[in-house]
């Protein structure tokens, strides 16, 4: 079951581990404090040290992808991030509370503190490994259709795509073409009311071909007037696996539906984090930037450009310059024709290829950040070349910049690099959702889930 806060969708199973996760990590450290801690310390030092040895720890775990629904690291995998998360979360949180002598913490309270966080968090995350695939968690759909629209419901075999809901079957439509084996049809007479309380279905997925032909109309209101929710196949679809599908997309539903929101308070909130942000990120990036210059300069010589600015189309389709540190030759587009970068291109150098690895080639775009063309978080910018290109081809391709264009991005999350139509179209799929969905809070978890995406070299080329 997924439920949907600060404009973004949150499966209950995961809610619940993550607070139980929250709660071990602040016992760990009370526990740790009656145990080892200072007795000269005040009462409050030991709230104090609970909240910031806790918090960094869970900010580390955030950044590790241990609160993604899209982790699927087997046991073994999940202890390594624990382990990682908990010992930086307790070195950042140590060095914090280093800055106030009266809540500094002995290093064995510390040691303590992290040796139980990391047993407790391992086993609590053996146990629910099961418990939060369980149907308990789960709610109970009924598809009405059996058609091609039926069949994308069958094909998420994704175990995080399926974990907010279970098919309980599927009711054919009439004068439609069935794709759905026959072993998964629910073959009746009886009316959808009647069925859905009989299988105590809790949600009917619209998802016939053809919708004139023979909508069930009277039928359906019964069953919502009962409390069984009525879902529209894609917002179905967008909910359950963080992606709008294009080929189902019709613009009533982006008319009519929530979300797509730029309201007054959005737009100052999203600059406020931006500048925040970008310079907190300047300010930690400065030294890894200027090794970056010196290398580039000892590679290609003195006389090399650094930084390359490269036209890209932005919010509301104005163009404006992107500013990068080079990771290519010089010569990489002597003939003037743009062209996507490819995995092994020979065109990137020594230095390009380390900081492209890194994403340490993107730090001066928070140059553009903090001149207002692009945001922190957002859609990547594309050159206007491949735009044209995508728009021509790809339906609703200009919606992805109804907002700033970003450093980060919720498709930069889901998907790898793309470099052909096809990943612009899967691209697509997740900005969309990320414009129909976007707010604060979901921008500050994207930020921190990026750090997996640099500390693992994930989609880089």
């Amino acid at each position: 079951m997924r439920i949907k806060l600060f404009e973004h969708y949150w499966h209950l199973g995961l809610i619940v581990l993550w607070f139980s996760e929250s709660a071990v990590i602040f016992g760990s450290s009370w526990m740790a404090y009656e145990w080892l801690g200072d007795p000269s310390h005040l009462p409050i030092a030991a709230w104090i040290q609970s909240i910031v040895l806790g918090g960094c720890v869970i900010l580390a775990m955030i950044s590790m992808g241990l609160m993604s629904r899209r982790l699927r690291d087997r046991m073994a995998g999940i202890a390594l991030r624990i382990l990682l998360s908990v010992c930086a979360g307790a070195f950042f949180g140590t060095l914090l509370l280093g800055l106030t002598p009266e809540h500094r913490p002995p290093f064995a309270q510390v040691a303590m503190f992290a040796l139980l966080s990391c047993l407790l968090l391992v086993l609590l995350r053996a146990i629910a490994s099961g418990l939060i695939d369980d149907d308990i968690f789960k709610r109970s759909v009924l598809v009405f259709g059996s058609g091609t629209n039926a069949g994308r419901i069958q094909q998420l075999r994704r175990r995080a795509d399926q974990r907010g809901f279970k098919v309980v079957g599927y009711v054919p439509a009439r004068n439609e073409e069935r794709v759905i084996p026959a072993d998964r049809l629910v073959a009746t007479d009886k009316p959808l009311g009647e069925l859905a309380r009989e299988l105590e279905i809790d949600e009917i997925v619209v998802a016939m071909d053809d919708r004139r032909q023979q909508f069930p109309l009277k039928e359906l209101l019964d069953c919502r007037l009962a409390g069984v929710e009525i879902t529209e196949l894609a917002t179905f679809l967008e909910r359950e696996t963080g992606k709008v599908y294009l080929d189902i997309l019709v613009p009533s539903w982006m008319i009519f539906g929530s979300g797509f929101r730029r309201d007054v308070a959005r737009l100052y909130s999203e600059r406020a984090f931006d500048v925040l942000a970008s310079l907190a990120l300047l300010l930690i990036a400065s030294p890894f930037m200027l090794l970056t210059m010196l290398a580039i300069k000892f590679e290609d010589g003195f006389a090399s450009p650094i930084l390359y600015g490269q036209p890209r189309v932005g919010y509301g389709g104005r163009v404006f310059r992107v500013l990068k540190f080079r990771s290519m030759r010089v010569d990489a587009e002597k003939d003037g024709k743009a062209r996507w970068a490819q995995a092994n291109d020979d065109r990137i150098t020594r230095v390009g290829r380390l900081i492209r690895k890194t994403r340490i080639d993107e730090l001066p775009q928070l140059l553009n950040v903090l001149r207002g063309h692009m945001s922190f978080v957002g859609p990547r910018p594309e050159r206007p070349e491949f735009v044209k290109q995508l728009s021509e081809t790809i339906p609703y391709y200009d919606e992805r910049h109804a907002v700033k264009p970003g450093i980060t991005g919720w498709a930069q999350l889901c998907y790898p690099y793309g470099a052909s139509e096809q990943d612009a179209i899967e691209k697509l799929q997740y900005d969309l959702y990320y414009v129909k969905n976007h707010g604060l809070l979901f921008d500050v978890l994207i930020l921190l889930q990026t750090v997996e995406v640099i500390l693992l070299g994930k989609g880089a080329r």
